[in-house]
Formats: C-alpha cells, sequence, structure tokens
C-alpha cells in the first residue's frame, strides 16, 4: 500500500517530504493567523500534479500560495500544483459533521446541566471559557476582535 508521512515542522525534512510527495495537507492552527509554513518556493520545487489541501485556510492557510476557493469551484494550479482551500471543509458533508459535533458537545452541555446552566458552567469551566466568543453580547474572543478590529473584553474579568 501507500505510506502516509507525518512529522513535527523541520524546515529541511518539509522540504524534503513537499519535493516527493503527492498530497500534501496543511492542517495547523496558530493563535491568531495561522503561521505560514510552506513557501512559494518550496510548492515550486513541488511534483507536477501534486496536491495541496490547505485545511488551515478558515484562518489564513499555512500555504503562502493559497488563496481561497469555494465548493462550487474549489480548485486552482499554480505553479503546476493543485491547489484545495475550501474554508470550512465539514459543511460539505454536513451529516458527518453533524455526528462528530454532537458527539463533542454531548458532555459539554451535560457539564452545563449539571453546573445549573452557562453562567455557573463559565465560572467554574475555563475550557468552556476558553470556547466563548460573546458573553451577554460583549466580544471575549481577542483573535476575532484582533481580526475585525473589534474592541473585546477578557471574560475571566466578566464573569464573577
Amino acid at each position: 500500500g501507500s505510506t502516509i508521512y507525518t512529522s513535527t515542522i523541520q524546515p529541511k525534512t518539509l522540504q524534503k517530504a513537499l519535493r516527493r510527495c503527492d498530497i500534501a495537507i496543511g492542517a495547523i492552527r496558530g493563535r491568531t493567523r495561522t503561521p505560514v509554513v510552506v513557501n512559494e518556493t518550496m510548492v515550486q520545487q513541488m511534483k507536477d500534479g501534486a496536491i495541496i489541501v490547505d485545511v488551515s485556510i478558515d484562518s489564513g492557510g499555512c500555504f503562502e500560495t493559497s488563496e481561497i476557493t469555494t465548493h462550487e469551484n474549489p480548485t486552482f494550479i499554480k505553479h503546476g500544483v493543485i491547489h484545495y482551500c475550501v474554508p470550512n471543509i465539514p459543511s460539505r458533508y454536513a451529516r458527518t459533521a453533524s455526528l462528530s459535533i454532537s458527539n463533542i458537545f454531548t458532555p459539554f452541555l451535560l457539564k452545563i446541566g449539571e453546573e445549573g446552566g452557562i453562567e455557573n458552567a463559565a465560572r467554574f469551566e475555563k475550557s468552556l471559557r476558553k470556547g466563548m466568543y460573546f458573553y451577554h453580547g460583549i466580544l471575549t474572543n481577542k483573535a476575532v476582535a484582533d481580526w475585525f478590529s473589534l474592541p473585546f473584553r477578557d471574560i475571566n474579568l466578566l464573569i464573577l
């Protein structure tokens, strides 16, 4: 069968792997904008017909050559490399995504119920606070605020 290669990001190893690969999937998440880890020169050195799937495109993309595409027109070719850069890929597979999200959220929802509602749960669950973007209509996510140049407030200062 085929070989799947994964690695931490080491520039020389990454560059060597990109020259040999048939498909490169970038799935990096930064605190704000995704860091670009594959520059245009590295893409130019990839095989003709190789494929890039930039899952990180939702937050800027981790390939320098990435540009947002759509489900209707999902690919483009640059330097002989096919790019697939559709944001929110799970929306294409709504049923599968819904089941996955349900499995992730069910424990949180049960915990919220056990704590007596969202107010109490947010006070005691740091992970819940980190996932909240708004609290009583106030933007509490710094990355979103920075992205859109909006004011934000630290949720830890709002929850007493």
